[in-house]
């Protein structure tokens, strides 16, 4: 046999086992775990990470350090589970490693849920529609590309249609357990508890959460929250305005977006959206968590950059539409951290009953005002004395948050404003 017919035999050869392993795998069968359990792990910066915080709006302007001092920490507990509580009202508390000063245990507190708010299919929750337009762009680049901005006239849309490609129905939302799809559920931060992350606050150690409608979960975490993105924004001569950032550890891949007006503002002004995916890209799970091998799926489409792409440039034509307010946010999607018991057999045949399994996922986002200097002093260098103590403090209560409405606020929210 010739080498090439040799080569073609070892080919074929190497498809067949890869098609019987893949069959293998479909084969193994599992039922669903008694609990599910979620833990969403944030950094946030720029102005991002002044959300709750009392600063001095003149030192987060013009004075301070940079960097790693407006960073903050957040942490978002969920458990869902299938099982109803026993002995009274459910309860569940999370205990924390020892780094991360938040006391024994947190609370996972069941919701009172009040009924929901109709909405339009594909809006946010307290949508109203505007009256003016919303110009989208695309695309990193000094100018936009063809077929850009694509315009909608608000008051010329039906009463309950949605702005075609609005928000992204290609990017899924992977949202873990909730209250509406589990029989009994807690989370964590609650009006019960709310305690501020301290900054060098750790998570790496053993983590157990133990209540009366779940099994007990024990895992340990070997990854701590990941660290600030530092970005920084300049105008360049032709109009554009370049995006650089650091290259975080841990960062499986980047996606910038913009929000910007035109005009006095309120409902008739003109919105600008952009985004840094090449594709009409906004909202899904790209506002929040992604798993590495979607973020692998999404480079490889060009709706995310690499890890190893560290600037992106916003067109000319988005400086010229939006005017002199554009609030650029960055993200850094991360890694993720998978428990489950008992663990999944090696045999594919052999049926996985998991009692529970957990979930720990990673992001670090920063949010800045393009075309401005760096802005300096916008973490803890901007309080002052008493505010820095009160900040630092672990049973610090945040304040309450405002509910976003109409399009601008659900705008804001991209960037964390409200």
């Amino acid at each position: 046999m010739t080498i090439r017919g040799r080569m073609i035999v070892a080919g074929a050869a190497a498809l067949a086992g890869a098609g019987l392993m893949a069959g293998a795998l479909q084969a193994q069968r599992s039922t669903p775990p008694k609990a599910r359990y979620e833990m969403d792990v944030a950094t946030t910066s720029g102005f991002a990470g002044m959300a709750g915080m009392r600063a001095n709006p003149m030192a987060m302007m013009f004075g301070g350090g940079r960097g790693g001092g407006s960073a903050q920490h957040s942490l978002d507990l969920r458990l869902g589970s299938s099982l109803a509580p026993s002995g009274g009202a459910p309860h569940a508390d999370h205990f924390m490693p020892a780094g991360a000063e938040l006391g024994d245990s947190v609370p996972l507190v069941t919701p009172v849920n009040a009924p929901a708010e109709p909405s339009e299919p594909g809006m946010p929750p307290d949508f109203r529609r505007p009256k003016g337009r919303m110009l989208i762009f695309w695309g990193c680049g000094a100018h936009a590309g063809p077929g850009q901005p694509v315009v909608i006239d608000f008051s010329k849309l039906a009463a309950g249609q949605t702005p075609p490609r609005l928000f992204s129905a290609d990017v899924p939302v992977e949202t873990g357990p909730t209250d509406s799809n589990s029989r009994t559920f807690g989370e964590w931060p609650n009006d019960r508890s709310h305690k501020a992350l301290r900054p060098d606050a750790s998570l790496i150690g053993t983590h157990r959460i133990a209540g009366n409608y779940s099994p007990e979960i024990a895992f340990t975490l070997d990854q701590n929250f990941m660290p600030a993105l530092d970005a920084v924004s300049e105008a360049a001569p032709d109009g554009s305005t370049p995006i650089r950032w650091n290259a975080v550890q841990g960062a499986t891949g980047y996606y910038a977006s913009l929000v910007g007006a035109q005009g006095q503002g309120g409902e008739n002004a003109d919105m600008v959206m952009w985004t840094s995916a090449a594709r009409q890209e906004f909202g899904g799970g790209l506002s929040g968590y992604l798993s590495p091998a979607t973020v692998r799926r999404l480079i490889a489409e060009h709706v995310i950059m690499p890890p190893s792409q560290t600037s992106c440039t916003v067109p000319a034509e988005v400086k010229k539409a939006a005017g002199q307010f554009m609030m650029a946010t960055l993200t850094a999607f991360g890694p993720e951290r998978d428990f489950a018991h008992p663990p999944r057999p090696a045999d594919p045949k052999a049926v996985w009953h998991p009692d529970w399994t957990t979930r720990v996922r990673y992001r670090s986002a920063t949010s800045l005002m393009l075309g401005m200097p760096a802005m300096e002093g916008m973490g803890m260098a901007g309080m002052s004395g008493d505010d820095e103590e009160d900040a630092r403090r672990p049973d610090r209560q945040e304040p309450p948050k405002h509910k976003c409405k109409g399009l601008g606020g659900f705008l804001k929210s991209q960037i964390g404003g409200c």
